[in-house]
């Protein structure tokens, strides 16, 4: 390593940020880059451990050691190329990801973990700064055409591999950009989609066509975000490529069924931070939810729920309220129980500190309001025994809420669209692909694969780009015979 004893000498530094009280005011990043200096610090503490675990905590399995190494010796630009060699979109993880490899760092057995993700932050930024990211065009075409339906990171990232050794490429997306959840599901003040815009720039260079505003199935649900303008049948799409790849997102909300839940002002989170991003990116939008002056309460101590927050203090809510169905987890994990494993501990986000009230182990019993807008939601305090929730005894009050915001997970993937391609699901209702063994992401219907949230559910960022990148070496070799795509 760079410093062998950097580890022992350097603190973890954090990313420095805008203040809440300032930042709640706008929806741009606030989140600064480190600088060369500090990146050079951060990375000397990456230690020699024999065993990096962080290269296994990381679903797309990025060489972390060698980067932090050649920052800090000062080789940004290889830097770059090795997180590339793993990494489509290190833009995106660096971001929005939650980094696991952190949990699996081995210098967070008994200190701070290295500061991985912000190092990777730094690296790509440095590379767009220094104009290093560069389309990557094939010298040869294969002259075989590949339709991915679904633009999110995984889309994206099996769409970028194929078009980079030589076929004709297609995205999908049925919305009016491109970018999937990325585009609309994460708040600008977490990922400005710039990010987003400059990629796909990159991969129109490198061959890939975009079409948005396309649908690809029959029916669609009322209760996902479908902004197309045109349907296109599977078959169709059977008969003009030689492969299909389906990768759009888990988008099925989970629902709260209690009284009251048709009351006006209850809506799925789905319904409300997407609209935000469009009218952040200057269109004009009709019926916009809006938190402004109201009591927010938002069901779901997740992500989404956190992002749920996050809007509303910029929107202006007079309060807003966050509960979980699960206990409150501890402040610090057990670590020589759960290393090198994802904790579950405390987490509290840049949207918490801005200003919320959390409460755990909370059940929603019903919604009550007047003239059919809700107005309060009546609750109680739950314990868990033996796996199984029980509701605790006189433990019954009630909140003003003039804003509901369901942020409970998503079940699957949209049922319809599984079921006009005809493929087999699993017991979740995701495409049935194994991930072993010579069929890797091929459905049961011929020529169609499947990757990221279709195929496995809800997860993070770093598995879809895991999930695409790998998905296109498999259709790659089913295509030619073979494939230099990494596995």
């Amino acid at each position: 390593m760079g410093k062998v004893t950097g580890f022992m000498e350097y603190q973890r530094l954090q990313e420095a940020s805008e203040a809440p009280q300032s930042r709640k005011k706008h929806y741009k990043e606030f989140l600064v880059h480190l600088g060369d200096a500090q990146a050079k610090t951060q990375a000397a503490r990456c230690m020699d451990c024999g065993i990096p675990f962080c290269n296994n905590g990381c679903p797309v399995n990025n060489i972390i050691p060698d980067w932090n190494d050649l920052v800090y010796h000062g080789n940004y630009q290889q830097a770059l190329e090795v997180l590339h060699s793993t990494n489509n979109f290190p833009e995106f993880t660096g971001r929005i990801c939650p980094a696991p490899c952190e949990s699996a760092c081995t210098l967070g057995i008994n200190n701070d973990a290295v500061g991985i993700k912000s190092i990777e932050h730094f690296i790509i930024d440095k590379g767009w700064e220094n104009n290093w990211v560069v389309p990557q065009i094939s010298s040869v075409k294969t002259g075989k055409k590949i339709a991915v339906v679904g633009s999110g990171p995984a889309g994206l990232a099996a769409a970028q591999q194929l078009a980079r050794v030589g076929h004709d490429v297609t995205v999908f997306e049925k919305n009016d950009r491109v970018g999937g959840l990325l585009r609309y599901g994460i708040p600008d003040f977490k990922m400005e989609k710039s990010h987003i815009d400059r990629r796909v720039e990159q991969m129109k260079a490198e061959g890939v066509t975009f079409r948005t505003g396309v649908f690809v199935g029959k029916d669609f649900p009322a209760t996902v975000t479908n902004w197309s303008k045109e349907t296109m049948s599977p078959e169709q799409l059977q008969k003009d490529f030689d492969a299909v790849i389906i990768a759009g997102g888990a988008e099925t909300p989970r629902d709260l069924p209690v009284p009251g839940r048709e009351l006006k002002g209850v809506h799925f989170a789905m319904d409300f931070l997407p609209v935000q991003n469009k009218v952040n990116a200057g269109d004009k939008v009709k019926d916009q939810i809006l938190a402004t002056g109201k009591h927010v309460v938002v069901i779901g101590g997740g992500d989404t729920g956190s992002d749920c927050v996050g809007t509303s203090n910029r929107h202006g809510a007079k309060s807003v309220t966050q509960f979980e169905l699960m206990p409150q987890p501890p402040e610090q994990e057990n670590k020589p129980l759960v290393w090198p494993y994802w904790p579950t501990k405390l987490r509290t986000s840049s949207s918490h500190e801005e200003g919320c009230e959390r409460d755990w182990a909370v059940a929603t019993k019903r919604l009550e309001g007047k003239g059919g807008k809700v107005e309060k939601l009546i609750a109680c305090r739950v314990e868990w025994k033996d796996g199984k929730m029980q509701e605790v005894a006189d433990s019954e009050f009630e909140m003003k809420a003039d804003l509901v915001l369901l942020a409970m997970g998503f079940v699957s993937p949209v049922q319809q669209v599984l079921d006009a391609f005809g493929v087999d699901k699993d017991a979740r209702g995701n495409a049935k692909a194994t991930t072993e063994g010579d069929a890797c992401y091929k459905t049961n219907v011929p020529k169609v694969y499947a990757a990221g949230d279709m195929r496995r559910g809800q997860s993070l960022v770093v598995w879809a780009i895991r999930e695409g990148r790998q998905c296109a070496r498999e259709v790659d070799a089913f295509l030619m015979g073979e494939s230099v795509l990494p596995r």
